[in-house]
C-alpha cells in the first residue's frame, strides 16, 4: 500500500475577505475531492484573506498510481487563473518504510 500527500501554498488573486477567500478555496477543494477522489482541506493560513494552504492526500495499491493522480493534483491547481502556486511539498511512502 502506498499513501501519498501534497501541500499546496497558494496566493489568491483579487480577494479582500475572508468571505471572498472560501467562495474561491471551497469550489477548489470541491472539485478535486470529485475529480480525484482524494481527501482534501484547507490546513493553513485560514486567517489570512489572500493565501491558503491546501493539502490533499491519496491511497494507492502502487506508487505509479499515487504519484499520477498527485501530478493530477498539482496540474489542477497551478492551472487555476485566480490562483498563484507559490510552493509545493510532497511526499510519498509505503506500508513497508520504517
Amino acid at each position: 500500500m502506498w499513501f501519498g500527500w501534497v501541500e499546496f501554498d497558494v496566493l489568491l488573486g483579487d480577494v479582500h475577505s475572508l468571505k471572498a477567500k472560501r467562495a474561491v478555496v471551497r469550489p477548489l477543494v470541491a472539485e478535486l475531492r470529485r475529480r480525484f477522489e482524494v481527501s482534501v482541506a484547507e490546513t493553513s493560513h485560514q486567517d489570512l484573506h489572500r493565501r491558503a494552504g491546501i493539502a490533499a492526500g491519496v491511497v494507492a495499491a502502487d506508487a505509479g498510481h499515487a504519484i499520477e493522480v498527485l501530478d493530477g493534483v498539482e496540474r489542477l491547481v497551478a492551472g487555476r487563473p485566480e490562483i498563484d502556486l507559490l510552493s509545493a511539498r510532497r511526499r510519498l511512502h509505503s506500508s513497508e518504510d520504517e
